[in-house]
């Protein structure tokens, strides 16, 4: 159907070309019962759900790329806790293991995370459409009917009528063409009672003390360097409609069979980065040590690949020039991406090439390169910016801080979030301390160290009187800063399958989505988490009393981004006596693999065990197996595969007797073959 309709636009292209015909070509209507706009990872993974669901699925993308962030250079994922990614979000990461031969893969070639979108949406026959941006919709009442959608620069134009709808972009483009309500920026603490909204000037990625602002150093008549904005300073906890900075996440290597130069742009500007070089220059001078490192935030991936970030002061966030993006035009939009682009690309080249920079910097920074095998089609560079926040529905209910720290729980959650709640800077600006003038930034939060916290299936839809056949998984109803938590792509995806499951839902029984039970959802979810028939893994947590029992003397610990959950348990086994017994409930009888998560404490001096003894009692008998707890960080390791079944009583113990040192235990889990 979908080739037939674009050979129709494209003769009618031809023919208007040719002839020098100016009307309209045919705008030709295409029928779906659920249409996702936005090929993001939750707009992947929903489209794959409702066809798995057997429903008739259309995924529009407006770019040429599946996968936004996940494929588009974010490798390092951002994970908070992995306890919070469930369904296929979790199927994801563990596919994204198998080139590699691991359990799962947290650390991604965005080439390798491409391919993966691509294997799934081909997997599960979904519809793509690349290429086509919103132009406007239709409604009839509170319900959307149609999409309006352009291919730019041709004469390619078409309309989409389905019943349920799903916005799974980054910008929000189709719940605000909907009319449906939203914020951009940065509310008043006061307005949700919260603490770090707003305004706030901190420490962290924050410059030191006595970078002058000023073009000539000391002379106000001079002007402010590029970036620094000239505005007064509000309150902190003050609202406006700042937007935290956008960058894009760089894929960079020091292989040199597979390299592409860093060059120096066509629109390149030394000036742009002389605060770089004031602080590099307050750096020698106070004798601190730095390096490349001091300036970008440098992941190392798979195949001698690094994702590069942020850090510091100033680096490649492009501070300040994004506000207007959120609800740009598509032009403005193409020349605020651009400029970033542009920033980004003389940055580099000037660490690696102006004789300022010193000596040792350079030439590390030379050493690096654009890696020649990803983002092919654009010369190493990535193909998606990283739109941290943009529009923010405000829906049937608002996520905020307080559901974040655990002050307030909802009653329809339907997935978890787990991340710090994490803000970039919004603005730099020109502060008075101690007499003298100084460039700081303002806008940067990191406050974490609570536990995973569920997200309402209220902030998914909008309220009812604007629209009520429409599910926004990305661009969720939250508050700035607690958008800042859950923001994280593997959230994104498990909120991109449960907005599908319920439009399922409502279609079925022929409901709006804001009637849809939240209950309901999540039966669907946890019995079938992968939408395809098989056997959902059995997870026992160390914290629930009727699976775990334990003798001797344990403590409990929690670090958000280590422990698997809530806590972990863990012993000196001084006497070793002690014992900690999972009884996992099984379901359906089936060959499992059996893990245990290993996890880190937050010591930095103790010395981990090289021989943990794990007893696992099955149908089949025993089996006491040994594995070094040294050789792995917060992450799965397998103890065997057994034939388990639900009357076998299985049992997995750890054995203070048989172990060296303590023991920790956090989680078990089964996988059925």
């Amino acid at each position: 159907m979908k080739n037939l309709i674009l050979r129709i636009l494209l003769v009618a292209a031809l023919w208007a070309s040719v002839t020098g015909w100016q009307g309209c070509t045919p705008t030709p209507e295409v029928k779906t019962e659920i249409c996702i706009y936005g090929g993001s990872s939750a707009g992947v993974m929903a489209a794959v759900s409702a066809a798995r669901l057997g429903r008739k699925v259309l995924l529009i993308e407006p770019g040429q790329h599946l996968g936004g962030l996940t494929a588009g250079g974010l490798s390092s994922t951002d994970i908070g806790n992995k306890y919070a990614v469930t369904g296929l979000s979790r199927d994801f990461y563990r596919r994204m293991g198998e080139p590699y031969g691991l359990f799962e893969q947290w650390r991604l070639e965005p080439s390798v995370a491409e391919q993966l979108f691509q294997d799934y949406v081909r997997e599960a026959k979904v519809e793509v459409w690349y290429g086509h941006r919103l132009t406007g919709v239709k409604k009839s009442g509170t319900r959307l009917t149609h999409l309006q959608l352009e291919v730019p620069e041709s004469n390619i134009r078409a309309q989409v009528a389905a019943g349920m709808f799903l916005d799974c972009t980054y910008e929000g483009d189709l719940l605000a063409a909907a009319g449906v309500s939203y914020f951009v920026g940065r509310e008043a603490n006061s307005l949700y009672g919260e603490t770090y909204n707003g305004v706030q000037v901190r420490e962290n990625h924050q410059f030191p003390d006595g970078i002058d602002p000023y073009r000539i150093p000391g002379d106000p008549a001079s002007g402010l360097l590029m970036g620094i904005s000239d505005g007064p300073l509000a309150p902190n906890g003050t609202g406006d409609s700042m937007v935290q900075a956008y960058n894009f996440r760089l894929c960079l290597t020091q292989d040199s069979s597979n390299q592409l130069p860093i060059t120096r742009p066509a629109s390149y500007n030394p000036e742009e980065y002389e605060l770089m070089l004031r602080l590099m220059q307050h750096r020698e001078s106070q004798g601190d040590r730095h390096d490349l490192y001091s300036y970008f935030l440098i992941n190392r991936m798979p195949n001698e690949k690094s994702d590069w970030n942020h850090r510091g002061g100033i680096s490649i966030d492009v501070i300040g020039e994004n506000h207007r993006y959120p609800e740009a035009d598509y032009d403005t939009r193409a020349r605020i991406w651009q400029r970033h682009e542009d920033y980004i690309k003389g940055m580099l080249y000037f660490v690696g090439h102006d004789p300022r920079v010193p000596a040792h910097i350079r030439e590390e920074m030379l050493t690096w390169g654009w890696a020649a095998d990803e983002f092919t089609d654009n010369e190493g560079f990535p193909h998606q910016m990283y739109v941290r926040e943009a529009r923010r529905m405000i829906g049937a209910y608002v996520m905020t801080e307080h559901h974040c720290v655990g002050d307030s729980v909802v009653r329809d959650p339907i997935g978890l979030a787990a991340y710090t709640m994490d803000s970039h800077n919004c603005q730099r600006i020109v502060m008075e301390k101690d007499g003298m003038m100084m460039v700081k930034n303002e806008g940067n939060v990191e406050i974490g160290g609570f536990p995973p916290y569920p997200i309402s299936y209220r902030a998914l839809v909008p309220q009812a009187t604007e629209c009520t056949n429409l599910l926004v998984p990305v661009c969720l109803s939250a508050s700035h800063i607690a958008y800042g938590s859950i923001r994280m792509e593997p959230v994104f995806m498990v909120m991109g399958q449960v907005a599908a499951i319920a439009a399922d839902l409502a279609l079925t029984e022929g409901l709006d989505v804001q009637a849809v039970d939240h209950r309901a959802i999540m039966d669907r979810y946890e019995s079938d988490p992968l939408l395809d028939g098989s056997i959902p893994d059995v997870t026992v947590d160390e914290a629930d009393p009727e699976r775990v029992a334990y003798e001797g003397d344990w403590r409990s610990e929690f670090h958000f981004a280590r422990t698997y959950g809530q806590s972990l348990l863990f012993s000196d086994n001084a006497d070793g006596t002690a014992r900690l017994t999972f009884r996992p409930e099984i379901q359906a009888a089936a060959t499992y693999k059996v893990y245990l998560y290993c996890t880190r404490l937050r010591g930095q001096d103790i010395e981990y065990p090289t021989r943990t003894t794990v007893r696992v009692e099955h149908p089949g008998g025993t089996a006491d197996i040994q594995f070094s707890y040294a050789d792995h960080v917060n992450e799965w390791v397998e103890i065997g595969t057994f034939d388990l079944d639900p009357t076998g009583g299985t049992r997995v113990s750890l054995l203070g007797e048989a172990s060296e040192g303590f023991l920790v235990a956090d989680a078990l889990l089964l996988v059925a073959q």
